[in-house]
């Protein structure tokens, strides 16, 4: 299966650092539904992973957040896409669980889910900490330029094999590409309107062998037609006697 993990605020929302804490608060980032949109028809399943420490806060509670994360899965559905899972960890930073990013606890679990190993798998983020959770869990880490995502190139330090896009919407251009010039094409010989030419792929048009015959015929029958018929000279001195002979009778 293709699956690609993606962070909510700063990737597919914006980020606010007052936390999202209503549905009115949730504004979708320019491109970000439609580009789930077309990853889901692009046969990716999409999962969302997520830290929410709102919750631990008492900023809001977990019905508030479904009620955050309805409006958001009614959006991309309007858009063609679909999200089976949303992963989110409501622990504060100094709770030291295992599933708040940078720790790679969602994405483990994201693996058992599915029952699938996340190497090379795409982990979009904008912040350090979704690079690095995305980075333990074998993804590979994609940062965008959306959310905090310019604050955190230029503070640097990014895990390696880090790629950079401006947007959500630029890494899935990126990622259709690349699968479409992995499926490699086929080459299969193709007759010209004559069907005297084969050509393949790559290759120049060069008559076929019954084409060369042909044309080697014809030009041979067109150079014997042109050539005037010599008559020998035993012929020559007959057709004289003939002649004479008739003019006598």
């Amino acid at each position: 299966m293709k699956l690609i993990i993606l962070d909510r605020d700063g990737v597919i929302n914006e980020d606010s650092d007052a936390f999202i804490k209503s549905p009115d608060e949730w504004i979708p980032i320019p491109g970000s539904v439609e580009a789930i949109g077309q990853l889901t028809k692009a046969g990716y399943t999409v999962v969302i992973a997520t830290n929410q420490s709102g919750l631990g806060r008492g900023l809001f509670d977990i019905t508030t957040l479904n009620a955050i994360h309805q409006k958001m899965l009614d959006a991309i559905k309007a858009a063609g896409g679909t999200v089976p899972v949303i992963m989110f960890c409501p622990h504060l930073p100094t709770d030291d669980c295992d599933c708040r990013k940078p720790r790679p606890g969602m994405f483990n679990t994201i693996s058992e889910r599915f029952d699938v190993e996340l190497t090379g798998v795409p982990a979009v983020g904008d912040s350090l900490r979704d690079l690095q959770a995305a980075l333990l869990a074998g993804c590979t880490p994609y940062l965008v330029l959306t959310g905090k995502g310019r604050q955190t190139l230029e503070k640097g330090g990014l895990p390696p094999g880090t790629q950079v896009f401006d947007s959500l919407a630029a890494v899935t251009a990126h990622l259709i590409e690349k699968d479409q010039q992995a499926v490699s094409p086929v080459s299969v010989p193709v007759a010209s309107e004559q069907g005297e030419k084969a050509v393949a792929n790559g290759s120049t048009d060069k008559p076929a062998p019954k084409a060369k015959a042909k044309a080697a015929a014809k030009a041979k029958l067109a150079s014997l037609a042109e050539k005037p018929q010599k008559t020998t000279g035993k012929k020559e001195k007959s057709e004289k006697k003939n002649s004479a002979e008739n003019r006598k009778k």
